[in-house]
């Protein structure tokens, strides 16, 4: 690379610093966050007459227009992670003070002095970033769903509790379309047996032994609310009943989506083999894993990135391992949860996990540790293109047991 730019981005602005193969500076700019900004980017580009193909560019994201428009516009890409450039500016200044351009400035003299050191970056294809968004969405419905089924169950346990244990879910959409067709006791209990059956087939419920228990639960007799109040719990129970109702369709509406992307990618059947991934966490793990086999060339730097593998720091006769904070919090959340999932359904697993328990450590710290070896398991399959097989993988457990046995 002849050319190395550094680039301190922000949501309205962007500095950046270009510097030659010996460090020294050939351009230093502001552009703003536009069409413009990009158009003067390419003005100074072209001035300094080099191509994009001979400009390496140095960004501390991957994820935002700016990328996208240096990736259409085939510049090498190297995302280099802030807490390596807060690192190195002590080497810098010695009093670690930086503003906008000298960010700039040090991601480009990282690049250069290091090119080495980082990989290109390579963004996954079509259908692994439509996963990633429709994940992301799936998250934060989940979040919002519950802060809504929460503020309803305690409006309902204020003047409605019958209204609780009727159905199986509070937010399943019979029972948010009864919340909205029979907002108040009154009006639940002046159903007859023939319109409440009614009502249920009407949307789609089979389960018919259940309907006189659930008829009965709804007559039981109950504490009566203050009537000042009643209207206007009636109004929020409404509300809150559509916002649910919304965000469980929408939320379905993305599940379906996900399965039929997932489904489409060449890579599924390797995370569909996992014990107990699911319909959730085979296509976090394919978002995980990406398209690009050289992006994690050891199992160690995923490891590190979903915080399974502890930081260990070793120093004459100190030696300290402690817990990894710094970390994809997403990948971390989907790595534990398929490891609690897997210990129903695959027999090593149980064992390893019971193994850990037993050496003192708390339930976390197990799954982490069963979380750790499942990564391990599962770059190997990704890079070999294999899908998981529990015979095998148990005479290799086995096969490797023997040697210590027998000494």
């Amino acid at each position: 690379m002849a050319t190395f730019i550094g680039i301190d981005w922000s949501e309205k602005h962007h500095h950046v610093h270009v510097l030659n193969a010996h460090g020294a500076t050939l351009a230093q700019f502001v552009i703003p966050h536009s069409v413009a900004g990009m158009e003067t980017f390419e003005q100074q580009r072209t001035k300094l007459g080099v191509p994009p193909s001979d400009c390496a560019i140095a960004l501390e994201t991957a994820y935002n227009l700016l990328v996208d428009f240096c990736w259409d516009h085939q510049y090498p890409l190297y995302v280099i992670a802030p807490h390596i450039t807060h690192s190195r500016r002590a080497s810098y200044r010695a009093s670690r003070a930086h503003d906008d351009d000298s960010d700039a400035f040090l991601l480009a003299d990282l690049l250069r002095t290091d090119h080495e050191r980082f990989l290109p970056w390579q963004p996954d294809g079509a259908r692994v970033r439509q996963l990633s968004v429709q994940l992301d969405s799936i998250a934060q419905l989940t979040h919002t769903l519950v802060v809504y089924h929460n503020r309803l169950r305690a409006v309902l346990l204020r003047y409605y509790p019958t209204a609780l244990g009727l159905f199986h879910d509070l937010h399943s959409p019979l029972s948010l379309h009864f919340r909205q067709r029979y907002p108040t006791p009154q009006a639940a209990q002046a159903l007859s047996y023939t319109e409440f059956v009614s009502f249920c087939k009407a949307q789609r419920y089979t389960w018919d032994k259940l309907l006189p228990e659930h008829f009965a639960h709804l007559q039981r007799p109950a504490f009566a609310a203050d009537p000042s109040v009643v209207h206007a719990y009636q109004a929020e129970t409404g509300f809150l009943a559509a916002v649910l109702l919304n965000l469980v369709q929408r939320k379905e509406t993305l599940l379906c989506a996900v399965q039929q992307g997932f489904q489409e990618h060449p890579d599924s059947y390797i995370y569909t083999s996992l014990p107990g991934a699911g319909a959730l966490l085979a296509p976090q793990f394919l978002v995980m894993f990406g398209d690009h086999r050289d992006r994690y060339p050891d199992p160690a730097i995923i490891q590190a990135l979903a915080g399974t593998c502890p930081v260990t720091h070793k120093s004459g006769k100190s030696h300290q391992v402690r817990f990894r904070r710094a970390c994809n919090r997403t990948y971390r959340q989907t790595a534990q949860q398929f490891a609690q999932a897997s210990v129903r359904q695959a027999d090593w697993a149980a064992t390893y996990y019971a193994q850990c328990r037993a050496r003192g450590h708390t339930k976390s710290h197990a799954y982490r540790c069963l979380a750790n070896r499942w990564l391990t398991i599962i770059w190997t399959l990704w890079q070999r293109r294999e899908a998981y097989n529990e015979t095998y993988h148990t005479q290799q457990i086995q096969q490797h047991r023997r040697p210590s046995a027998s000494r």
